[in-house]
């Protein structure tokens, strides 16, 4: 069977070493961290909030433009309709 003393033994050197493993993980966590957010920050990616304004934003341009475009057709047809009597005479 095992050996008590060896069991403790193994048992103190793994809990030395929890404490250091935690420094560890949290140093490489801090460090992968810093390496996303610079990695990123080179992407020029956008956050949820301001990707949902720029889809607003160009919601509402779309629409303008659309509004636009109608009024545009309603004058040229205006103006059709000025320019077909005067060509007919």
């Amino acid at each position: 069977m095992f050996n008590n003393k060896f069991v403790e033994d193994l048992s103190a050197r793994l809990s030395a070493m929890l404490p250091l493993a935690e420094e560890v993980r949290e140093d490489l966590r801090t460090k992968i961290e810093q390496l996303l957010k610079s990695s990123f920050a080179g992407l020029d990616l956008l956050s949820r909030e301001e990707f949902d304004a720029q889809r607003d934003a160009l919601g509402r341009a779309e629409k303008r433009i659309k509004e636009l475009e109608q009024s545009l057709g309603e004058l040229s047809e205006k103006i059709d309709q000025f320019e077909a009597p005067s060509t007919s005479e």
